[in-house]
């Protein structure tokens, strides 16, 4: 587990200083904060998401080589909370995006969040 989230926290480190740009000065108020904490979010969702989704097909396929029952009895219980993390993730997003549409703090409508590219 150690070695998971060493190797997430270093795929994660592009985005954190991608993020970089956006400072919050105090002078805005709250929809300020609040944008700002937004614009965290879109440079980490993608990559939880995507961290998820590696964890769950890597159990799956420990669910498929495993060859004793208790090794398939913990993958198994590992692909269920794998799939049940993912759904409160995406929950979680679409509910930032009600909150959004209802306080009208974003241009109304969720966009996707993408995972920053690297230019030449």
């Amino acid at each position: 587990m150690k070695r998971i989230l060493a190797i997430v926290s270093v795929f994660s480190l592009p985005a954190l200083a991608l993020a970089q740009n956006l400072t919050y000065s105090g002078s805005n108020g709250l929809g300020g904060l609040l944008t700002w904490f937004s614009g965290i979010l879109s440079a980490i969702v993608p990559i939880l998401i995507a961290a998820a989704v590696v964890w769950l097909l890597w159990n799956i396929v420990r669910y498929a080589i495993a060859g004793d029952e208790e090794g398939k009895a913990k993958a198994k219980t590992e692909i269920i909370w794998g799939i049940v993390g993912l759904f409160v993730m995406v929950s979680i997003w679409g509910l930032v995006g009600v909150l959004q549409n209802t306080f009208q703090l974003g241009g109304g409508t969720v966009t996707v969040p993408v995972l920053p590219g690297i230019t030449h």
